[in-house]
């Protein structure tokens, strides 16, 4: 005997081959995983003084990634006493933000962690019909 439903009034039980229900349950959430959509993350990494081109380059390349569904991680990497030039690395970040504005939205502002200034931007929802 199962009980299929607990919450009603009177409960709802049924008898059945438990180990059938085992399975049928099973494959119920093997199907709901294959349905789910998988979060990928793709990373673009800057210099802080990274030159236009340098920056246009991986610019389209972010684009890429966006409208292909994956969420992109861009850091700033400060090699020694490039530290110091925190303010050009933050900038660099919100210019990229603005730049994928279209294609995208900023989940996270550009934070320094370390050595490393990140910001995160997820895709648009692509909207259904």
């Amino acid at each position: 005997m199962v009980e299929i439903s607990p919450n009603a009034d009177p409960p709802v039980c049924k008898i059945i081959d438990y180990q059938k229900f085992l399975y049928q349950q099973k494959k119920r959430q093997k199907e709901l995983k294959a349905k789910t959509q998988k979060v990928v993350l793709k990373e673009i990494r800057f210099g802080p003084q990274t030159d236009e081109h340098d920056y246009q380059f991986k610019l389209k390349h972010a684009i890429k990634f966006l409208e292909d569904g994956a969420k992109v991680k861009a850091f700033v990497f400060f090699k020694g006493r490039s530290i110091l030039f925190k303010e050009q690395g933050e900038i660099l970040l919100l210019r990229l933000a603005q730049d994928l504005e279209d294609y995208g939205k900023v989940e996270q502002l550009p934070k320094l962690e370390g050595k490393r200034m990140i910001i995160f931007i997820a895709p648009k929802t692509a909207k259904k019909k």
